[in-house]
This record gives structure tokens, C-alpha cells and sequence, in this order.
């Protein structure tokens, strides 16, 4: 019996110190934020739980019971569900905007400037949907494929009217209907059969202006962290900010393929990519572009580096206008090139890019998941 009330001494002092611990953590830490009789309530037990700790079993009890009211009184023991959920996605979300501030940025491709290294939105024309265009499956056919079916339809009729200075939805064009504004991919203004017009470039009211299958563009991942530790090279491509580029939207972010570095002399003569006079081929993707050969099985071939020609260039003063024109870089600019030469607004229209503008190199495609892109960006 002796040994029995021995044991069970020992367990009682036992739980009575791991409570006194708990306790005292909790009041240290939040004393100044409760009510004084509370925090006084807590002082007391805790002092009395001190005394009790070598005496016999009914003063641990007393003691213990004291101390467990008071954490009552201090925080509730039970709590719902619902709190400790929200609590844990409050740190889940604070480890990923750390990880998205600090390490990996995601991004999302909005053109076809750097085809057909990576897509942005584009779109096939469809005149219905399709079996898994339709409720319930259309969202997991978007999950997996990012592929979305699509239907454009005005509300009032009245002549069409393109909005060409319209960038609040990059990857769109926008369209003006009555005085209402309608967004159609970029790349299916330019279809055979792509807008679904009447005489006088007219639509009636209720009709289709377009319907379709939307592609999203690859979303990728923007490595922060390397070029704090080296600074870029030629055939990275690079994510940066607009931030007082002249002629640029202030506040979004541009993806190209770096093709010019500090101080060099860069020239175009098609398809090749002339730095301070000479040709160049490495590394292997620019190379790649230079010969027009194919990224992969599934992509068409590059069309290699061209100037700008007689392009309207509005709210620009281009350079690399012709073969022979020539472009100088300061110390801390970068020259972007889209792989898409024919169909990318890049340094050739803007100008260099300042390193203080640079997010990093974009490393990684992780959506959508079927696409033929995923992984690793050359």
C-alpha cells in the first residue's frame, strides 16, 4: 500500500509541474493583455502551486484544482474547430507570402512573345462546347488542362468597335458594343472566322461576338534568391518590373529572354543576334533561336531575331529599326528580346532594362499540368 500511495504521490507532483509550467509560459506571455483580476487570479494559483509542490497529496490537489481554474478563467480549454483551423491556415498563408516575397515568385504568362518557349493565353475557336466543357466537369477539366470554354455574347446590338489602347486584360482585346466593353483573345482577332460579325461590322443583340476554348499561359515559378549571388547571364529568361520604363504600364511585371548585358554594343541581322559586331550562338537556346530550329517535337520552329521594320511603334521611339542600327547598354541595363521576335514589344521598342528592375530568372512551369512546357524552362 505504501509503495501504491508512494506512486501516487509522484504522479500528482508530476502533473502539478507540467501545469505550474503551462501556466507560468501563459502567463508571461499574455499577462499585459488580459484583465488585471485575471492575471492577479493566475499569480495566486501559481504561487500556491510553489508551495504545494513538496506537500502531501491533498495540498497537490487543492493546488491543482486552483491552478486549472484559473487557466479556465485565463483561456477557455475548448476551443471550436473552426478557431484552430483558421489559425492554422493564418500561418500556413504567412509561410507563403515568405515564400513568395523571399524564394519563389509565381507568375503568369499573358502573350505569345515568348512562343513557343512559353504560351500565354491563346484560344481555339469552337462554334459549342464539348462533353467536358459542361457542368460538373468544366472546373476539373480546368485544373488539370487550364482549358476553358468560353461564349462572348452581347448584351445589346450595335456596331463593334475595337478598343486598341484597351491593357486591362493582358492577352485580351477589348471591343466596344453599345457602349459596353467585350473581351476576346488576342490571338483569335486575327482568325479566319474568329469574330462573328454582320454587315458594317454590326452584331444583333443577344448573338455571339465570339465563342471558344481559352488556354491559359503557362504559370511559372520566378527564382528570387540567385541573382542576389550572381548577376544574370545571356539566354536567361527574366521577369521584371515596369517601374519607369517609358512607355510601359506602371506596376506589372514582363517576362523576355535576356539577350543583352551591360556596356555590350547589341545589333540584329536576321536571324542572327550581333553583340559588339559578332554573332552569337551561346548559349544553347539562343543558338537554337539563331538557327530557327525546333524547341521540341510538339513546337514549331523559331523564326530567329528580326528588326522592327516599318512597325507602327505608338508611344515609342524604337530601335534596331533595320539591320545595321545599333543599341549601346549603360553599366546596369539589360537588353529583353521576346523569343517571338515578330510579335514581342521588348527592348527593341522600350529600351534596356535597369537592374534595379529585375525579379530573376523564371526556372520552372507548374501549370497547367498537361502542358507539354511543364518543368524545367530552357
Amino acid at each position: 500500500m505504501r509503495i501504491k500511495a508512494y506512486w501516487a504521490l509522484r504522479r500528482a507532483r508530476n502533473h502539478l509541474k507540467d501545469l505550474r509550467t503551462h501556466a507560468r509560459g501563459l502567463y508571461h506571455m499574455r499577462r499585459d493583455v488580459v484583465e488585471p483580476q485575471v492575471a492577479e487570479a493566475m499569480r495566486q494559483a501559481l504561487d500556491a502551486a510553489r508551495r504545494a509542490r513538496r506537500g502531501d497529496r491533498e495540498a497537490i490537489a487543492r493546488a491543482t484544482a486552483g491552478l486549472e481554474a484559473a487557466l479556465a478563467d485565463w483561456t477557455p480549454l475548448h476551443r471550436s474547430g473552426w478557431t484552430e483551423n483558421f489559425e492554422v491556415l493564418l500561418v500556413a498563408l504567412g509561410v507563403a507570402m515568405a515564400f513568395r516575397c523571399y524564394f519563389f515568385q509565381p507568375f503568369k504568362i499573358p502573350t505569345g512573345s515568348m512562343q513557343p518557349t512559353l504560351y500565354g493565353i491563346h484560344s481555339e475557336e469552337r462554334d459549342r462546347p464539348g462533353p467536358f466543357d459542361r457542368q460538373p466537369l468544366k472546373p476539373l477539366k480546368w485544373i488539370l488542362t487550364g482549358d476553358w470554354y468560353r461564349e462572348v455574347r452581347v448584351a445589346a446590338g450595335g456596331r463593334v468597335q475595337p478598343l486598341l489602347n484597351d491593357e486591362s486584360k493582358p492577352g485580351y482585346i477589348a471591343f466596344q458594343v453599345a457602349g459596353r466593353r467585350y473581351h476576346v483573345p488576342s490571338d483569335a482577332v486575327f482568325g479566319r472566322r474568329a469574330l462573328r460579325l454582320g454587315q458594317d461590322a454590326r452584331i444583333e443583340p443577344g448573338a455571339l461576338l465570339w465563342s471558344g476554348i481559352v488556354h491559359a499561359g503557362d504559370h511559372v515559378f520566378v527564382n528570387r534568391v540567385l541573382w542576389n549571388f550572381r548577376r544574370p547571364r545571356r539566354g536567361e529568361v527574366m521577369v521584371f518590373s515596369t517601374h519607369r520604363i517609358p512607355g510601359l504600364p506602371p506596376g506589372t511585371h514582363y517576362i523576355k529572354r535576356v539577350t543583352g548585358l551591360p556596356n555590350e554594343t547589341i545589333g540584329i541581322r536576321p536571324p542572327e543576334l550581333l553583340v559588339n559586331g559578332d554573332p552569337v550562338t551561346e548559349p544553347p537556346t539562343i543558338g537554337r533561336i539563331v538557327r530557327r530550329e525546333k524547341l521540341a517535337p510538339w513546337a514549331p520552329p523559331y523564326a530567329g531575331y528580326q528588326v522592327i521594320g516599318s512597325q507602327v511603334a505608338v508611344d515609342f521611339e524604337p530601335a534596331l529599326r533595320a539591320a545595321g542600327d545599333t543599341v549601346t547598354l549603360g553599366n546596369d541595363d539589360y537588353y529583353a528580346m521576346g523569343d517571338n521576335t515578330g510579335n514581342s514589344k521588348d527592348s527593341r521598342y522600350w529600351g534596356p532594362v535597369p537592374e534595379r528592375n529585375l525579379l530573376g530568372p523564371a526556372c520552372l512551369v507548374y501549370w497547367p499540368f498537361t502542358s507539354p512546357r511543364f518543368g524545367r524552362i530552357h
